[in-house]
């Protein structure tokens, strides 16, 4: 069965974004040219998001293919019919995602956000998290972890030091 990870950064509050859904707190963090993107996205094939997520994303691309190659699952009561690297859906989300672990493939990668993340965790279907800290406090924008009924313990399988930023890459316990 496939593994989903989160795979981001968030502020040391432990937002994703700012209040207007800004991120640049995270463009002016400096990474000292260092990145574990690339290793981490060799391993990953399909990645989902919800409509905010995939409205900047296109924006940041200005309108063209963000991530070529890779699959991605849009979460959007709104949004439909998209290019053929796109699939929109909407539903319930451990429900979707659960029938996408069982297709044959690498990783899944949940882009964001919270809204995506928490049932999922609710589920208890989150396999994997790579969290970059920024030393920066928002004071408010989007949380990366929402409330819910979930609890969660994690192995730490490495810290790796990107300038300002600080990656945890944690693996859950006894799944």
């Amino acid at each position: 069965m496939r593994k989903i990870v989160f795979y981001g950064a968030v502020s040391l509050d432990g937002y994703l974004t700012d209040e207007k859904d800004g991120l640049q707190w995270l463009f002016d963090t400096d990474v000292a040219g260092k990145s574990t993107y690339e290793a981490f996205e060799e391993n990953v094939d399909t990645l989902v998001m919800g409509r905010t997520t995939y409205e900047a994303s296109k924006k940041m691309v200005d309108g063209g293919s963000f991530y070529p190659g890779k699959e991605k699952l849009i979460f959007s009561h709104t949004l439909q019919n998209g290019d053929i690297e796109e699939t929109f859906v909407s539903g319930d989300v451990p429900t979707i995602m659960s029938e996408y672990q069982k297709k044959p493939g690498q990783m899944i990668w949940i882009v964001g956000g919270g809204g995506i993340l928490q049932p999922l965790l609710e589920a208890e279907q989150v396999d994997e998290l790579w969290l970059q800290i920024a030393p920066v406090l928002l004071g408010s924008g989007k949380r990366l972890f929402e409330k819910g009924n979930y609890r969660y313990r994690f192995d730490l399988v490495e810290v790796t030091q990107m300038g300002e930023l600080t990656e945890l890459h944690l693996r859950r316990k006894n799944k």
